[in-house]
């Protein structure tokens, strides 16, 4: 089983597996079964009162457990299709769960992906837009990427017509690693125009979806897999966008989790600007002018170039629960706000205001993931 998972045990990934497609188990039900019984397995063998008592689970959830068997014979047969067709399969135990998706609640508890590339790249860049895109977006796709290949970010899109699937074929062209995320099962490129691009990206990059293979194909599945393109990118840029659309979905939970999000300003007369000029309008992204806005937001420098260094932090002349955050991240590098939080006493609501008053004092930068590290 070497192919299809690296870090968990036959039987561990039997149940995590056997558990995940059970009806009626969403993500957050499943991160909590698994948070309070200790794995998938200990959840149909723990006493039904210990059960009871896990979160979010109640009586009609318990009666899963009588489809054990049923759940196992499922499972079996999705790890043998996929080590037939080379689907990895990946879990948050996995070592090399990408950690950008670990930090969001949302994100899937397993997905399939196919490819050589690896998901913990050391940058990334989102790119999205309409499917109806004018040769404008299109030129401007091809022009965002070529300026960016000098700092080397995996780019992250999802396959669709449009400024996806040339986000893809640009990054191709410049040797980038490139990410498809799919709406649609592993197993079935879609649209199949552009199964000649997933191919190639297969050689640096990967093809992903948290569809198994063999699964049905649902239009709610398109905007779900938008999180996933979200999650993944250090920084999202919507190149063309219409009124309403996938690309401004993207964009909307890129926000939500703290992203960087920028966007190309169009033409007025344009229906396929509008987007991107009310997101600009509305401040939820930055107007996108070159790549050096990518490089500042997120303290990228050029191959050969020093590292932006900050002046050395003087922790004397902070004091109470400043000291302590600063204190604190010192020690560790970097960390979520719910760990500094936890581990300083500082409840939510004041640790994020002081937080932010330390960041536009630039001692401090967010990062994706609502993690934090100092600059200095």
């Amino acid at each position: 089983m070497t192919n299809t998972t690296q870090n968990l045990s036959l039987e561990e990934l039997r149940y995590f597996i056997a558990l995940s497609l059970a009806s009626k188990i969403g993500p957050s039900i499943f991160k909590a079964i698994i948070a309070y019984a200790g794995s998938a397995q200990n959840f149909f063998t723990l006493p039904k009162g210990k059960v009871l008592k896990t979160p979010k689970v109640g009586s009609k959830l318990l009666e899963l457990r009588n489809q054990e068997q049923e759940l196992l014979r499922k499972a079996d047969e999705l790890i043998q299709t996929c080590e037939k067709s080379g689907y990895r399969i990946f879990t948050p135990l996995d070592a090399d769960f990408p950690s950008r998706l670990k930090v969001q609640e949302d994100s899937p508890v397993l997905f399939f992906a196919k490819g050589s590339g690896s998901l913990n790249f050391e940058r990334s860049v989102g790119i999205v837009g309409t499917r109806s895109a004018t040769q404008y977006g299109k030129t401007a796709t091809r022009k965002i990427i070529e300026d960016l290949a000098i700092y080397q970010p995996a780019i992250v899109s999802g396959l669709a017509y449009g400024i996806d699937i040339e986000a893809h074929r640009a990054a191709l062209a410049v040797g980038l690693p490139t990410i498809a995320v799919m709406g649609s099962p592993i197993n079935q490129i879609y649209p199949a125009v552009h199964r000649k691009t997933a191919e190639s990206i297969l050689e640096s990059g990967l093809v992903m979806s948290e569809y198994a293979p063999g699964s049905k194909m649902s239009p709610g599945n398109f905007p779900a897999r938008n999180r996933i393109i979200a999650s993944l990118s250090d920084a999202l840029i919507v190149v063309e966008a219409a009124e309403k659309g996938g690309a401004l979905i993207t964009a909307e939970i890129a926000y939500s989790y703290d992203k960087d999000v920028f966007a190309v300003p169009g033409n007025l007369q344009s229906p396929f600007s509008e987007g991107c000029n009310q997101l600009i309008k509305k401040m939820k992204a930055n107007i996108y002018t070159g790549p050096g806005d990518i490089a500042e937001a997120l303290y990228w420098v050029k191959p050969g170039e020093p590292a932006i260094k900050s002046p050395k932090l003087d922790l004397s002349k902070y004091e109470g629960e400043e000291a302590i955050i600063l204190k604190h991240l010192t020690e560790k590098g970097e960390s979520e706000i719910d760990l500094i939080s936890y581990s300083t006493g500082i409840p939510l609501g004041l640790l994020s205001s002081k937080l932010l008053s330390l960041e536009f004092e630039g001692i401090l930068k967010s990062l994706p993931g609502k993690k934090y590290k100092l600059l200095g």
